[in-house]
């Protein structure tokens, strides 16, 4: 599943093309995805509009229209988005296509079908988007993503801290992937309830986290399955991995072997040394 870097990636690579394009023309597919595809908000509060610009927040990108509405897209598991020449023959698993003022079209292909589509109209748009952000916990960049703030979190949580933080309510953006590297990195291990931790601890998760988030961002996301970036390009993130996907290969510090469990249902690689 996209997780933060690759969302950040995607919302990099469309950014520059998109501002100031208006939508001419918008088709969809008759599948559903996670959730119905807004059919009649997308022609009365998307169509022929001006897009001013995109954000992300969590796993979702916000698509800004001139008008104040906004187009909210979450990825899923197999989710991307590319912008194509309108003369390229489509997909099967196009769900969305939006044609632009320039003879392009932006594509939202879903082969599984369990990304979703939003449409928050201009006059509601910003109490949409205040509700929608209060589900969503803390984003890792942001100035209030402070050692003390998670230790009083975490203070009555006996979840391992692996969970804790995948925990999307909690911390925004965090998956299985760069959960697995953070604590790594960290030299703490999956398993330790989060409640358990010292605030220094909690400090090297901050500054290990920002530095693996900002590292796979540069590297244009992780392509472990078929993560494409809006430029058609894979990810290389994943050539960086020193815990995830590396089960019995030798720890990069200290050699011993990777160990895999399996943690709420997600498989969890660690070093039982480094980790302990």
């Amino acid at each position: 599943m996209p997780e933060l870097p690759e969302v950040e990636v995607t919302r990099r690579g469309l950014l520059e093309q998109l501002s100031g394009r208006t939508i001419m023309a918008i088709t969809w597919s008759a599948h559903r995805l996670r959730t119905e595809i807004p059919r009649r908000l997308l022609q009365d509060h998307i169509d022929r509009q001006q897009i001013l610009t995109i954000d992300r927040r969590a796993k979702y990108l916000l698509i800004r229209m001139q008008s104040g509405a906004t187009l909210v897209i979450h990825l899923g598991m197999t989710g991307k988005l590319g912008l194509l020449p309108e003369e390229t023959a489509r997909h099967k698993h196009d769900h969305l296509v939006l044609g632009l003022d320039n003879a392009m079209e932006l594509r939202f292909n879903d082969s599984r079908r369990f990304g979703s589509i939003a449409v928050w109209p201009a006059m509601q748009a910003m109490e949409c988007e205040c509700e929608f952000s209060s589900r969503e916990g803390i984003e890792p960049f942001d100035s209030d993503f402070t050692a003390e703030y998670l230790l009083r979190l975490a203070k009555s949580r006996q979840i391992p801290v692996k969970s804790f933080l995948m925990n999307t309510r909690l911390v925004a953006g965090i998956g299985n992937i760069y959960a697995n590297e953070i604590l790594f990195a960290a030299r703490i291990n999956p398993l330790m309830p989060a409640s358990q931790l010292p605030a220094a601890a909690w400090q090297r998760i901050i500054k290990e986290g920002r530095r693996i988030l900002q590292q796979a961002i540069n590297a244009g996301g992780s392509t472990i399955a078929d993560f494409l970036g809006a430029s058609g390009h894979p990810g290389y993130f994943q050539l960086q991995f020193k815990v995830y996907g590396r089960k019995d290969a030798p720890c990069p510090e200290c050699a011993r072997p990777i160990v895999k469990t399996a943690l709420a249902g997600r498989a969890t690689y660690y070093c039982p040394i480094c980790q302990r």
